[in-house]
């Protein structure tokens, strides 16, 4: 069996047994990785997928170019080409991401020690900024979306209502509907006072003729994304 291997890839110089073996510690390792990118995280099956065996494509690919600067290059414009064309991906996944095939790299250049070290690090690392509260939104960040008529102007007819229930709040985007007869407003807004929410909606649906009007959790547009 080794001779046969060798037959087929005689100028690698790695054995059957230890690629075997790389392979599998970088799959274990990247699924640890991916374990930890879960924690108190928003995920996707696939993408937890693609995070446990991107380590192991990247530590085979550097193993059979290692040496080779020709073939090197190669790859590395191979891996320049690929894009992430579903669903935009959030800071933490690119840094997820990043980990991986760091872990991959070292790891194709056959230091395991280091490997194992790394992945612990990171883990350890996103486990603890994923648990503590710097950095985080406060739960008053809010989207806020408003359906007014087209004779409405958008530009200050809410002005009033949202500096008295807001901190801060910005208009992102109008947008028509309606074959032009309505407008959407949405808004990124920071509650003064969450017990006000109520009250907040009912003024906005007094200004806009009871047209609909959606409140919802803090969704970054761009800033947070790949």
């Amino acid at each position: 069996m080794l001779n046969l291997f060798n037959s087929i890839i005689p100028t690698t110089g790695v054995t059957p047994a230890v690629f075997i073996i790389l392979v599998l510690v970088t799959l274990v390792l990247g699924g640890i990785l991916a374990l930890v990118h879960t924690y108190k995280n928003d995920y996707t099956k696939s993408f937890v997928m693609t995070l446990a065996i991107l380590p192991a494509v990247v530590a085979v690919v550097i193993l059979m170019v290692n040496g080779n600067i020709g073939a090197g290059v190669a790859v590395a414009g191979a891996f320049s080409l690929v894009r992430f064309r579903s669903a935009p991906g959030t800071a933490r996944e690119i840094g997820a991401l990043f980990a991986a095939m760091g872990m991959g790299l070292i790891m194709g250049m056959g230091y395991v020690g280091y490997a194992v070290l790394f992945t612990l690090l990171i883990g350890l690392a996103i486990l603890i900024y994923a648990s503590i509260a710097t950095g985080n939104k406060k739960e008053l960040r809010k989207n806020l979306k408003i359906t007014i008529p087209e004779n409405l102007n958008y530009t200050d007819v809410f002005d009033e209502i949202l500096k008295k229930y807001t901190n801060s709040y910005k208009l992102k985007q109008v947008k028509t509907s309606n074959m032009g007869s309505l407008f959407k407003l949405s808004y990124e807004i920071v509650l003064s006072d969450f017990a006000l929410e109520k009250e907040f909606l009912d003024a906005l649906r007094v200004r806009n003729g009871n047209l609909e009007i959606s409140i919802s959790e803090y969704q970054p547009q761009g800033a947070d994304q790949l």
